[in-house]
């Protein structure tokens, strides 16, 4: 075991930093956000457009609290209509590879955990019999 990794680091009080930024950073929406992201900047409209069932206000919240933590950049180009790009910060791109770590041991034991679930469900549903 890692000697550096100590589990209170995922303090359950509200007040914990590392705790708010797990919270926010594992959310659905921003997820799907810095995975758009990765390879290039996209506008609001096109990232709404990719992202099914997301709000207007859903994803203004989502894109600003991940600029707010350094996540995201906006980029507001001086035209009419205002043409505003948000792309992933060079912090954003180090999370990225995060994230697709999780995705790739996701998909590798998804049939395990498919087979774990259906084992879970067939003996809950023995029990309650």
């Amino acid at each position: 075991m890692d000697d550096d990794y100590d589990v209170r680091q995922w303090d359950v009080r509200e007040d914990c930093e590392v705790r708010q930024i797990l919270d926010r950073i594992a959310d659905k929406w921003s997820l799907l956000v810095i995975a758009l992201l990765d390879c290039q900047s996209l506008r609001f409209t096109q990232l709404r457009r990719e992202i099914d069932g997301i709000s207007q206000r859903m994803l203004s919240v989502t894109l600003r609290q991940l600029e707010r933590d350094g996540l995201v950049s906006r980029t507001v180009h001086p035209v009419v209509p205002p043409r505003v790009d948000y792309a992933l910060t060079p912090l954003g791109r180090t999370l990225h590879q995060t994230i697709k770590s999780l995705v790739t041991w996701t998909e590798q034991h998804q049939e395990e955990i498919i087979a774990a679930r259906a084992s879970y469900d067939s003996r809950r549903e023995m029990m309650e019999s």
